[in-house]
């Protein structure tokens, strides 16, 4: 250990952008054992480890990276796997430079992070190939019954963690295949479907059962389901597009429905022309990491050009640094301190910003500047401002599950529990549009929480 004075920092390698941007794999080749080993090996053991500290998970961090640095990547990925439910998901998809790595001592004295991410990565990625992924054993038969309504990270991950326990879990999803964001929302370049898939044939093979095309309000309402099982779990995330704002906003795309067509598409369906960036110039409004998505994806569907436009600068993006950069070495031009002002028929009216005072947040307010507008020719325009809720309430026929004004779902903090009785929620639908690792640490949480009710009940009656 301690080799970061003498041994620089190094990524995997990343196939060249000419090459990656002609499909849809992910850019950077795995680990060999000898690089995991020897990136593992620069941890510097320090005695408060900021990188635990600042993962929404708490991951045992330093200890694993010493176990992969002696080549006990069993026990590495033993480790990791006690903290997370998805770690070679995390490692390909958390924004390290805002986490772990971003809090790496050694980042801090200027010998570079180590790479946190991608030897996550590598440990699970090993574990998979070596077969040391252990099937999902359910607990002794409790008698519970639970429903999940969503097939996202957080209903993923409390529906492993409650079938270890015993319960009878059943997770319904709106859409064709499980795994929500992680499996539509998600592109191919950053986390391939596989990945996915065998984490999704890992849960039902425990006896999870997955109950998809279902939509909550369609196909039974919310109080049917509360009759069907002991326990409820909300966690359907977020995904209604923040709007625009401006004139003519209706013949912007929304990022989300882009970025599921696309990855439909992925797995064999027709892409709709709408969603075909092929020949077109391309202007996505956002700076966020679904911007990132929808601008990288436009590239590799063949698009013309593509136009990133952000109201802030680059140092005040909420995207990931890595993400940009990605994205700058596959063709993408960035419009920093710009803003849309009017999407018209062929063209978006772009507005020259500056940044103000700081808001209630600390960020310093965008406000237009002095520059007039300016038009930038667009075929196809995609908003990627963020998610706000779906008014559950409305849609679940549940006009007695409280909100906030936001539409965010109200749960009491001791125990994640909703103004249902029995009713509990976790993940985006509480908190807000977040990170996939956040809603996985939701969904453990929320885990144990329903447990600890369902021990304190006596057995419920349910329809059958």
């Amino acid at each position: 250990m301690l080799d970061f004075v003498d041994r620089p920092q190094a990524y995997p390698p990343k196939r060249p952008a000419e090459a990656r941007t002609r499909d849809f794999h992910e850019i950077a080749a795995p680990f060999t054992p000898e690089e995991g080993a020897a990136q593992a090996a620069r941890c510097s053991q320090c005695g408060v480890p900021y990188c635990a500290v600042h993962c929404p998970l708490h991951n045992h961090i330093p200890d694993w990276l010493r176990l992969a640095a002696e080549g006990r990547l069993r026990e590495a990925y033993e480790l990791s796997n006690a903290t997370s439910t998805m770690p070679e998901i995390c490692g390909r998809i958390c924004p390290q430079d805002r986490l772990c790595e971003g809090n790496c001592v050694i980042e801090f004295s200027g010998h570079g992070a180590v790479t946190i991410g991608a030897v996550e990565k590598f440990i699970t990625d090993s574990a998979w190939d070596q077969g040391w992924v252990a099937p999902l054993a359910p607990g002794p038969a409790s008698g519970r019954s639970i429903g999940i309504i969503g097939a996202g990270p957080a209903g993923l991950t409390a529906a492993e963690y409650l079938r270890a326990a015993g319960h009878e879990v059943h997770v319904y999803d709106r859409h064709d295949r499980a795994g929500g964001l992680l499996t539509y929302g998600i592109p191919g370049f950053k986390l391939e479907k596989p990945v996915v898939t065998r984490r999704l044939d890992r849960l039902a093979a425990s006896g999870i059962v997955f109950h998809l095309g279902f939509e909550v309000g369609r196909d039974a309402e919310l109080a049917a389901l509360r009759a069907r099982h002991d326990a409820l779990l909300i966690a359907t995330g977020v995904y209604r597009a923040k709007p625009l704002g401006v004139p003519g906003a209706d013949s912007a795309v929304a990022a989300l429905d882009y970025l599921i067509a696309s990855n439909r598409a992925d797995f064999g369906a027709p892409l709709p022309e709408a969603f075909d960036a092929a020949g077109k110039r391309v202007v996505v409004i956002g700076g966020g990491d679904t911007a990132m998505d929808c601008v990288r994806t436009a590239v590799r569907q063949g698009a013309a050009s593509v136009r990133c436009l952000y109201r802030r600068d680059r140092a005040n993006m909420p995207g990931s640094q890595r993400e940009v950069a990605h994205a700058e070495e596959e063709g993408v031009e960035f419009l920093w301190l710009s803003a849309p002002s009017a999407v018209e028929p062929g063209q978006v009216r772009a507005r020259a910003m500056r940044l103000g005072d700081p808001d209630a947040s600390g960020r310093r307010r965008p406000e237009p500047g002095a520059a007039g507008d300016c038009a930038l020719d667009a075929d196809l325009v995609i908003a990627a401002l963020g998610f706000d809720p779906e008014d559950l309430p409305l849609a679940f026929g549940a006009a007695e599950l409280r909100v906030t004004r936001w539409g965010t779902i109200i749960v009491a903090p001791a125990t994640m529990m909703t103004s249902l009785p029995g009713v509990f929620a976790a993940g985006d639908i509480v908190r807000g549009a977040s990170l996939v690792v956040w809603a996985i640490r939701d969904g453990r949480e929320v885990a144990t929480k329903m447990n600890a009710w369902l021990a304190a009940q006596a057995p419920l009656e349910r329809a059958a």
